[in-house]
């Protein structure tokens, strides 16, 4: 019996995305697995159009050009649910490359879920990065044992397609420039009940450009995380208390961020766990979530999203 996978990459001028397409043409499949690639482009314009098709056929690789215009990544993430008809799908970021092995290793992770995360696992190939941020890690994606089973990210999941259309999920719009739609997109899922796995031997790498391994560049994602979850506690009808005791949480984390000097690593965390808080104390006030991918970003281009 064949089991059909869509593996959707969303993209915006990533000259990239041709090694990520051409580790899915390398993909070790278990016998009876079918997959084919969706590319949804977020670009105003198809003009990348003719050379992501030629790469596939340059490659082998089964794929469907979608072009998803409105520089949203909401918008091109649901332009893959209304085009996938597999049985199951998944998403890989269009700067990642998969290991051979990385749709097998989802598979077998599976068990009774109907989401299954795997690890974005970040490189460093600028000799220039901090030697702190590569201690730290900060950039990769991975479950902690502390996370929800539901918080975690498009940047490697596997998606039983069935369950997603039987309930009508879709990513938010109102978040696409901002980021964070994954985190609300499964978010809805645990409440629809979904269940989740993690697949650690599920591995894509992503490398980090220099303009993001710095301090500046993680404190605003980690700020713009917070604001995310100050939304969705409120949804739950906890915001009011999270956002009262988030204040000496953020100053505590920044106490703790002097206190660990020397070590950079180790005060960067910190710091970081503080921006998280922040951002929780900046919603909770009204401020709009940070356009993480409507302003020009480090290592971005104006508007890109993914």
């Amino acid at each position: 019996m064949t089991t059909r996978i869509d593996i959707c990459v969303c993209t915006f001028r990533r000259a990239s995305l041709t090694q990520t397409l051409a580790s899915l043409a390398a993909q070790a499949l278990p016998p009876g697995i079918q997959l084919r690639a969706l590319v949804a482009d977020n670009d105003d314009t198809a003009t990348r159009k003719a050379d992501i098709i030629a790469a596939a056929e340059g490659l082998g690789l089964d794929l469907r050009y979608i072009h998803a215009p409105a520089r949203n990544i909401s918008v091109a993430r649901n332009a893959c649910l209304d085009a996938a008809d597999a049985d199951w799908l998944a998403f890989i970021d269009d700067d990642e490359v998969a290991t051979p092995e990385w749709v097998a290793a989802l598979l077998a992770a599976r068990g009774d879920a109907d989401i299954v995360f795997g690890v974005s696992q970040a490189r460093y190939p600028d000799p220039a990065t901090p030697r702190w941020v590569v201690r730290g890690d900060f950039h990769s994606n991975r479950m902690a044992g502390n996370d929800a089973a539901w918080n975690g990210y498009t940047a490697n999941v596997l998606i039983n397609r069935r369950f997603v259309a039987a309930r009508k999920l879709r990513f938010a719009t109102a978040l696409g420039e901002t980021g964070g739609e994954d985190t609300m997109f499964f978010f809805d899922a645990h409440r629809a009940g979904a269940r989740f796995g993690y697949a650690p031997a599920a591995i894509v790498h992503e490398d980090t450009p220099i303009a993001r391994a710095g301090l500046r560049w993680l404190a605003l994602r980690r700020f713009r995380s917070g604001q995310i979850h100050y939304l969705l506690l409120q949804r739950q009808g906890n915001g009011p208390l999270a956002g009262m005791t988030a204040l000496p949480k953020a100053l505590a984390c920044f106490a703790l961020g002097v206190a660990s000097l020397p070590p950079p690593d180790r005060a960067a965390a910190a710091v970081l766990r503080g921006m998280l808080h922040a951002g929780v104390i900046a919603s909770m006030l009204g401020q709009a979530p940070y356009r993480e991918y409507a302003v020009r970003a480090p290592g971005r281009a104006a508007g890109e999203p993914g």
